[in-house]
């Protein structure tokens, strides 16, 4: 018989009896019914896994020579100099108000000294100090000083604001004031500490204009070897050319201390002690009798 011939005879084999189909239908039933039934736990198989994989992190995580996770990234304090300081400063002088009054007012104080000048526009000064006996005496008219030379209100009002202007100003006023030493006319180091004294005065103890008193700053800061001293009473300290140092308040842009400053008469007083000598200044509508 070939494959087609037993095909044929299975599709030919005429089929069981109805009492036969009936038998086995039953005798099927009654076999599933009475079969155990398997529950099966997708959780706990899923448990399982999780634990396996869990504990082959485990094993992986403690092979040697496994790198450990790198830490998070750190935020690094920016670096503020010396010379940002007063920067930032000369943007708030500028920014702040001249002030108006009729008296303009300066008192200097060390340990030992204390100065105090009162100027009107038109000249006069008024001074209390040691050699006053602590009363306040006039001086007539009496100018107001940078370093080696003098200065009107109305100068220190068209003094120019931009820095390169201001310091040929300054240089070209140092030149022609017949300034002196005691060992004869000024060496070029003389004048070159004069022209850094008078930039101090403009942001500490002269009425100058906001414009002119923040170009005092940049000059102060585009100095080589100015030194930031971090924080010291009064505000932010600095070392300046010559060891010279100054306390800048970088809030409100005004000179706390300073180891020199140029007293009425023209003097240049250099205050010792860490800081130097107190400086404020302003404009009152009072003098005090």
């Amino acid at each position: 018989m070939n494959d087609l011939q037993a095909v044929r005879a299975v599709l030919v084999t005429p089929p069981p009896a109805e009492d036969v189909v009936d038998r086995s239908r039953h005798r099927l039933q009654n076999r599933m019914q009475g079969a155990p039934r398997r529950r099966v736990r997708p959780l706990a198989i899923g448990a399982g896994l999780v634990a396996a994989a869990a504990a082959a992190a485990v094993v992986v995580a403690t092979l040697p020579g496994t790198p450990a996770p790198a830490p998070p990234p750190q935020a690094v304090a920016p670096v503020v100099t010396g010379q940002q300081v007063l920067l930032a400063a000369a943007t708030v002088a500028e920014r702040t108000p001249v002030g108006t009054g009729k008296y303009w007012y300066v008192k200097t104080a060390t340990d030992n000294v204390v100065y105090e000048n009162w100027y009107t526009a038109d000249g006069h000064t008024w001074f209390r100090g040691a050699k006053s006996g602590g009363k306040v005496r006039s001086l007539g008219l009496y100018p107001l000083r940078l370093a080696g030379t003098t200065v009107t209100f109305e100068q220190l009002r068209t003094l120019p604001s931009d820095p390169a202007a201001l310091r040929d100003w300054l240089v070209n006023a140092i030149a022609h004031s017949g300034a002196r030493t005691s060992a004869g006319p000024l060496t070029a180091e003389d004048r070159e500490r004069e022209l850094l004294l008078s930039m101090v005065s403009l942001v500490s103890t002269l009425p100058a204009q906001p414009a002119v008193r923040a170009a005092a700053f940049r000059s102060i800061a585009a100095y080589p070897g100015v030194r930031d001293l971090g924080p010291v009473p009064g505000g932010r300290g600095f070392l300046l050319p010559g060891d010279y140092r100054l306390v800048v308040d970088p809030v409100t842009a005004r000179i706390s201390h300073t180891s020199m400053f140029v007293t009425a008469d023209g003097a240049i007083y250099g205050a010792s002690g860490p800081q130097g000598a107190q400086v404020s200044s302003g404009w009152t509508d009072s003098l005090p009798k």
